[in-house]
């Protein structure tokens, strides 16, 4: 429990989610998983510190990461091109008593969609102003697609009522100023390799035909 307690008051650390998913990065087409994995996990916590508003998103997620980070075990399970057509070969996508990594990633793969869009929106915010709005309409676009109508409804009730200022919100998951300069400065190359392994994992998604997996 104190470990428990002692983790979630670290601070989130822009330049391991830049560095991870720089790192994983491979041939153009393809991504370590595991490197994808350690830098979602940190973006996870920017919202963990944020407090209960994104629970509904982040406790689904961390099973899901778990999932993953089980099957690096095997070698087929060590990119995620690899990890999609060994499963395709294999016929894992169609079994039921399964726990596809490839479904698995899809429902991570969509978080970031909805993770880069709202900082993206952050970085463009003046520091006075409510991060509220923003946080609704990155919701709208990315992850309200795949969720039912009362989850929608409490999620976005929730952004309405919790979510602070700018300023504030940088305060609560970064820390002092200087590190809040640091993750401002640092923010936009974060965005841009955080959007080229998104579309390297969209493309691959769309050749294989997985996107409506269920």
């Amino acid at each position: 429990m104190a470990e428990e307690s002692q983790n979630s008051n670290e601070k989130f650390d822009i330049k391991i989610v830049h560095d991870k998913f720089q790192a994983s990065l491979i041939d153009e087409d393809d991504i370590d998983l595991e490197l994808y994995l350690e830098s979602f996990r940190e973006l996870s916590k920017f919202f963990a510190l944020l407090g209960s508003i994104f629970k509904f998103v982040n406790d689904d997620l961390q099973e899901k990461m778990d999932h993953l980070y089980s099957l690096q075990t095997s070698e087929q399970y060590k990119r995620v091109k690899t990890m999609i057509q060994h499963e395709k070969d294999k016929g894992l996508l169609e079994q039921r008593d399964f726990v596809s990594g490839s479904r698995t990633l899809l429902r991570i793969h969509r978080g970031l969609d909805f993770i880069r869009l709202f900082l993206k929106k952050l970085y463009e915010l003046d520091h006075s102003e409510n991060t509220s709005p923003i946080c609704k309409e990155a919701y709208n676009q990315t992850l309200a697609n795949y969720h039912g109508f009362f989850i929608r409804q409490g999620a976005k009730l929730a952004m309405s009522l919790a979510l602070p200022t700018k300023q504030d919100l940088l305060i609560t998951v970064c820390g002092n100023e200087e590190d809040i300069q640091r993750a401002i400065e640092l923010l936009p190359d974060t965005l841009s390799v955080s959007n080229k392994v998104y579309d390297l994992v969209e493309n691959l998604y769309t050749i294989h035909d997985l996107h409506r997996l269920p």
